[in-house]
């Protein structure tokens, strides 16, 4: 390897430590230079984690990953995305994207995750029971969102929606919502203003409206 490229490969060890579990920077810049691909560190989506996008024309394949994220959650999503990538290069777009090829590669990049002593413990048997049967993402898996979220920076005030009673009025993205029967993994809450009805995830950070 060169000079040059070993200067830059230490160089974007030195950013991922800012945003990975000690000692997770060198697996992370090994993927990133194994293959020709764009990493991104981006602004906060609400829709999503991260993301892969496949190579088009002569663009380079691209995988982006939210900046807000705690250094786990920031690592498992960014392996995440890179077994979509792993996946398109053996498969193309002939298998779905969340398809048993996609979780294979998943579970053997999460892998070194399980054997790790840096990792807590409450993540690490999350990860092994998502490894018996991996979800699409970790916002899909969610005794694995509930410990992930353990690690966020707490905001005063925030709580998850399935800790409140049903028929709380609570407060998200500055709209108000009546709390009402869990389907599955979500809740159906009515918005108070427009009478509609939205489906919330249950580890969705919400505040309760102390004036109801």
């Amino acid at each position: 390897m060169s000079k040059l490229k070993i200067r830059r490969r230490e160089q974007v060890m030195e950013k991922l430590s800012g945003y990975l579990p000690d000692g997770f920077e060198e697996m992370v810049a090994g993927l990133i230079f194994e293959y020709p691909v764009r990493f991104k560190i981006v602004r906060p989506r609400t829709s999503k984690l991260g993301d892969f996008r496949p190579p088009h024309r002569e663009e380079k394949a691209r995988i982006t990953v939210n900046g807000n994220l705690n250094q786990y959650s920031f690592l498992i999503t960014t392996l995440h995305e890179f077994a979509h990538y792993h996946t398109f290069l053996e498969y193309g777009n002939r298998v779905k994207a969340h398809g048993e090829e996609w979780k294979m590669a998943y579970r053997k990049l999460l892998l070194p995750l399980i054997e790790s002593e840096v990792i807590p413990e409450g993540i690490k048997n999350a990860l092994e029971n998502s490894l018996i049967r991996t979800k699409a993402s970790s916002c899909s898996d969610i005794p694995l969102m509930r410990e992930l979220k353990k690690y966020d920076q707490q905001r005063d005030g925030l709580v998850f929606l399935e800790e409140i009673p049903k028929n709380s009025v609570f407060l998200l993205n500055g709209r108000q919502f009546l709390k009402g029967e869990l389907r599955r993994k979500r809740y159906l809450c009515h918005e108070i203003t427009t009478k509609k009805q939205y489906l919330v995830h249950a580890l969705s950070e919400v505040r309760l409206n102390e004036k109801e």
